[in-house]
């Protein structure tokens, strides 16, 4: 378990980002995800019958189509247990092997700290 406090602000700004989107869409998992300019892109679980995306997947896609270029870091809050290969390859995806990703629960304690490489 890390100590949210010991993020810098703006990590902490998008795992609170993350809960929000979690708790306001009653999906679950939420996900926020900062670009290189410093915008931020947040996003819950897709689940329809044609179409499942994670919260992460959701909100890079998010960035994406928005014309980010780069991310800086990610968040995600859900009860999970860990973070998804599948997860931290689209942040890789964008934001290259380096970008930090934190795992929180819905109390916004971060469980895990990872990188996506």
């Amino acid at each position: 378990m890390t100590d949210s406090n010991a993020l810098d602000a703006e990590d902490r700004k998008i795992v609170t980002l993350a809960r929000s989107a979690r708790a306001r869409n009653g999906v679950p998992e939420g996900a926020a995800v900062r670009d290189e300019t410093g915008r931020t892109y947040v996003a819950g679980s897709v689940e329809l019958p044609s179409l499942r995306l994670s919260a992460l997947r959701t909100a890079v896609a998010m960035a994406v189509a928005s014309g980010a270029k780069s991310l800086e870091a990610a968040a995600v809050v859900s009860e999970a247990e860990g973070l998804s290969a599948e997860d931290l390859a689209a942040v890789r995806d964008l934001g290259g092997a380096s970008t930090p990703v934190f795992l929180a629960g819905p109390d916004a304690v971060v469980r895990e700290s990872a990188t996506a490489g």
